[in-house]
């Protein structure tokens, strides 16, 4: 039985910055599924959405085709998936063949995710990153890439 507490799907929108300035300008370095490695540093010069999502939640599969799309509409925009759960290679791998996702895919220890972003409250979890690097918003529910964009554009558009 998942836990509860995993399977919010709250719409909710909240500022990410942190008061402390350490983690207004989170690290993050993770190995990808496709022999790669994403380093949010590295993406400088870009907004970056980082989406914490798991196989066994509807919303978070639901998000996959259009955060793709998203991800493929946009130069400006890089999309990075962390799936936040006990999982072996061979069943996210059968999964992605059924539910592809045309962004760069992490798996992140459950016990032990990056440090830089909170731990999900609840699946999907999404992060919006400017692109000076700063946690520009928090996502916690299902989040489409209209929502993404007006977030983007607001904050373009903010002085």
């Amino acid at each position: 039985m998942r836990p509860l507490l995993l399977i919010v799907a709250l719409l909710v929108a909240t500022p990410a910055c942190a008061a402390d300035d350490s983690t207004a300008y989170p690290s993050l370095v993770v190995d990808t599924l496709d022999g790669g490695r994403f380093d949010l540093a590295a993406e400088r010069g870009r907004w970056v959405v980082v989406n914490y999502w798991a196989t066994w939640c509807s919303p978070c599969i639901k998000e996959i085709p259009d955060l793709t799309a998203f991800d493929a509409a946009r130069e400006d925009v890089r999309v990075i998936g962390l799936a936040f759960e006990e999982i072996e290679r061979a069943d996210l791998d059968a999964f992605l063949s059924k539910h592809p996702a045309g962004y760069p895919i992490a798996v992140v220890d459950v016990y032990d995710p990056p440090k830089d972003f909170d731990v999900p409250r609840g699946l999907p979890t999404t992060y919006l990153v400017d692109p000076r690097g700063r946690l520009a918003q928090r996502f916690i529910g299902p989040v489409t890439s209209a929502q993404l964009a007006k977030a983007i554009d607001g904050a373009q558009a903010a002085p």
